[in-house]
């Protein structure tokens, strides 16, 4: 994405090797951001970090070559029309990231982002919010990379206005945080930190994740790397109470700055490289992080400790077992978790969420020695396998993995076969049993057996 330079190569060696690097001349690239900060808030307590971390990130950026509109302190037809000004910009660019400091919030499995003189006195409201699915869509336009990064999963008072109006019936589907956001391809998706939970406010000019962001984003590293010690820098400054959440889909390798130069040495008789232990990581970390169980992330800080996702491996462990309830000895049943073993049917429930209609999915489970297995009927691209042990609580966490079928049916209009994963809370009795899917939207389950 940079131009090379300090080469002496014939001028065709030079662009081959310019696009076997992933670069390109620096002219011929188009950067888009739309950088927003929004503190200044009328009907809820005022945020002191993002009209700074705005003006801090807009600067860093256009010292990577970006076109940056800025806003901050934004009012509802402001915020309208940047946006507005962004989804054009981002039709002609081939990098387009959108930032945004400031207040936002889940509702029923959307996300929305808060200008600064929104009420927020029942569901009508939220047209006055800006919606994240529009802003993934806006960025999808953008040819060759797109970057959202969300520094806004503080706790929302407002939020506690709309569960009072919502009523009871209707408060659980007002969450903590934000739903998380599958990245689509050739998009990368960073929040504060992970999905469901609140992130820190910070005590300095910036907020922890945008102290963060600012140290690594002008780094002449791989994006996918900048954006990995992003999440490992909070973590550490958090003291493992912050996790930022990260979801990468990409194919090739992106450099918003550098590498800058290569020198090309005269070809001699070399040994053979050592194998570089932490090559088959990444590899192996996506097809964990899909999964999603301790056993499989203990697999991954086994094979590769020293390597880069060794820390996020460690974080999701941590995260996992906190969820594992400690049941008093003297609470527990005494029968066996075998008690749970046999054929069961299962429905997964979803209404409707956003743009993505509701649906109802049957799956067929076994249970052997207490090992549970799900799948979907079916041997379509839309494919769903859920896993887990019961123990003899009957208390525990599954692990669902999939990829998607029709677009209408998904958070954010993902091409069917796109792979997602989630979790499930789960309570098992004798022959029944209910869950409820932690990730993105809310879906329950119902599990009977034969």
């Amino acid at each position: 994405m940079r131009a090379v330079s300090g080469l002496h190569l014939p001028g065709f060696s030079l662009a081959l090797l310019a696009c076997w690097l992933g670069l390109g001349p620096a002219s011929a690239e188009t950067r888009v951001a739309l950088v927003i900060g929004n503190g200044a808030y009328a009907s809820t307590a005022r945020l002191p970090n993002p009209s700074h971390d705005a003006e801090d990130v807009a600067a860093s950026l256009r010292r990577s070559g970006f076109e940056v509109i800025q806003g901050i302190d934004l009012r509802q037809a402001d915020m309208q029309d940047l946006t507005i000004r962004f989804a054009r910009a981002a039709s002609r660019a081939d990098v387009a990231l959108f930032y945004y400091s400031g207040h936002a919030m889940q509702y029923n499995g959307v996300n929305y982002l808060m200008p600064v003189d929104a009420s927020l006195t029942d569901e009508a409201d939220l047209k006055r919010f800006v919606r994240v699915d529009d802003i993934v869509n806006d960025l999808q336009q953008a040819k060759n990379l797109r970057i959202l990064v969300l520094d806004s999963c503080r706790d929302n008072p407002l939020a506690e206005t709309l569960k009072r109006s919502a009523g009871t019936t209707r408060a659980a589907s007002i969450g903590r945080g934000l739903s998380k956001v599958e990245a689509p391809r050739g998009t990368i998706v960073s929040f504060s930190t992970q999905s469901g939970q609140v992130a820190a406010d910070g005590v300095g000019r910036n907020s922890p994740y945008t102290t963060a962001f600012l140290k690594h984003i002008e780094e002449p590293q791989e994006i996918g790397d900048v954006f990995r010690d992003i999440s490992s820098d909070v973590y550490d400054a958090s003291g493992k109470t912050q996790l930022p959440e990260l979801s990468l889909s990409i194919i090739g390798k992106f450099y918003l700055n550098g590498p800058v130069s290569v020198t090309v040495a005269p070809a001699a008789p070399q040994a053979a490289p050592r194998p570089d232990p932490c090559a088959a990581a990444e590899a192996h970390w996506k097809a964990a992080d899909g999964i999603g169980t301790v056993g499989v992330f203990e697999d991954h800080l086994a094979r590769f400790s020293s390597c880069s996702f060794a820390g996020l491996a460690k974080a999701r462990i941590d995260s996992l077992k906190q969820k594992v309830a400690v049941v008093p000895s003297g609470n527990a049943r005494a029968t066996g978790s075998n008690d749970f073993d046999g054929h069961w049917d299962v429905t997964l429930n979803c209404p409707p969420a956003g743009k993505a209609q509701g649906f109802t999915r049957p799956l067929v489970a076994t249970v052997t020695n207490g090992v549970f297995h799900a799948e979907a009927q079916g041997k379509d691209v839309n494919r769903l396998e859920i896993d887990g042990q019961i123990p003899a609580d009957g208390r525990t966490t599954l692990s669902a993995r999939g990829t998607t079928g029709a677009s209408a049916y998904t958070l954010n209009n993902l091409a069917p076969g796109s792979p997602y994963a989630f979790t499930v809370d789960a309570q098992f009795d004798r022959s029944r049993g209910t869950g409820k899917r932690n990730e993105a939207r809310a879906c329950n389950l119902v599990f009977v057996k034969r």
